[in-house]
């Protein structure tokens, strides 16, 4: 890390739960055009016989509407980093209708990429009762359990409720780009350790012969801008390969450091997800976690998510360390594959 990089980041990402909490320009309610704006182009796609993933921005039009999620796409990118788009009246549609308006919604904010070896460009975020221990395979948002902070390997990660939990199952999330500050104004010695290679498991997802492991730093910076990553569950996840350097104790102490500051309450902002509200956050300035959650028992009940991963033009020059882990997604990338939504398909694949 250079010298001058331990100075405090000062970037709009960079704020407080309190300070999140006190603002509302993340938040955007659709109004009645708004919705119209959006069925209308689930209409004009429909008629052309267009479907996930070959829906594009210029294939979803959204005259008016569009501005609005330009606005967005800004803030997320070099901005507070969160968006939150409220009000989808998802018991209109079914849930392939739903998926392709987020779909659209998300193709005027980014292009979408695949999430996984498979090829899914539309994730289902639902409990599969997979065990994270046993199966490393298995993904934790195919589980009801807490889930640690961390975050996606994308630019962008988009969130649809369909259906929310009969309890628990909170969204939590956290300025990455503020735990930065706090780390290099109480812990410039971990600040460094941060900045230095941390091993990552793939978990089963390499290809082409690569290494089951990346290696990269947790604080990066690339032309001034600050890159945050994270993903703990991975990283002690890699200490299975022998060949994998041992984690020290001044590593697991700077992990500490980070996973009780991501749970103080003066920088951890919790929020419910209702039916039809839609998350985007940026994956290098906030970190985002889940609590544990009650399912109903009716499967037509159960908690459901979509989930997207977004590229930007915004982010096309990302530090070097990030180059390995991204030419996984550029494999999964050559064999995308369509989404499905019959609840017994679902429950049948555990690959991701």
């Amino acid at each position: 890390m250079r010298t001058g990089e331990f100075n405090e980041y000062l970037h709009p990402s960079a704020w407080t739960a309190a300070e999140l909490a006190g603002r509302s320009d993340w938040i955007t309610y659709l109004t009645p055009d708004d919705v119209s704006e959006l069925e209308n182009a689930l209409a004009h796609i429909k008629k052309r016989g267009i479907s996930i993933p070959h829906i594009s921005r210029d294939d979803f039009p959204l005259p008016t509407f569009s501005g609005k999620l330009d606005t967005v796409r800004q803030a997320l990118e070099d901005g507070v980093g969160i968006a939150l788009i409220r009000g989808l009246p998802v018991d209109r549609y079914t849930k392939a209708d739903a998926a392709a308006i987020y779909w659209g919604i998300g193709s005027h904010i980014g292009r979408a990429c695949a999430q996984n070896a498979q090829g899914d460009m539309l994730g289902h975020v639902r409990d599969l009762g997979a065990d994270l221990r046993s199966d490393m395979r298995a993904r934790g948002y195919q589980t009801r359990n807490n889930l640690p902070f961390h975050g996606d390997a994308t630019d962008i990660v988009g969130l649809l409720c369909l259906r929310k939990s009969k309890s628990g199952g909170a969204s939590r999330i956290v300025s990455a780009s503020k735990l930065y500050n706090v780390f290099a104004a109480t812990r410039p010695d971990l600040c460094r350790l941060m900045a230095e290679p941390f091993y990552a498991d793939r978990r089963g997802e390499e290809i082409d012969g690569r290494k089951p492991y990346y290696v990269r730093p947790c604080f990066s910076f690339q032309n001034g801008r600050l890159y945050v990553w994270h993903t703990r569950t991975y990283i002690e996840s890699a200490q299975r390969f022998p060949e994998v350097p041992r984690l020290t104790a001044q590593q697991y102490e700077a992990l500490d450091y980070l996973q009780s500051l991501c749970n103080d309450p003066q920088y951890c902002f919790e929020m419910d997800f209702e039916p039809g509200d839609m998350q985007f956050l940026c994956n290098y300035t906030v970190f985002h976690s889940r609590t544990e959650y009650e399912d109903w028992p009716e499967p037509e009940r159960k908690r459901h998510l979509l989930r997207l991963w977004l590229r930007t033009p915004f982010f096309s020059d990302l530090p070097q360390a990030f180059e390995d882990r991204n030419a996984d997604m550029l494999a999964w990338q050559r064999s995308p594959r369509a989404p499905i939504f019959d609840t017994s398909e679902i429950t049948s694949q555990l690959e991701h």
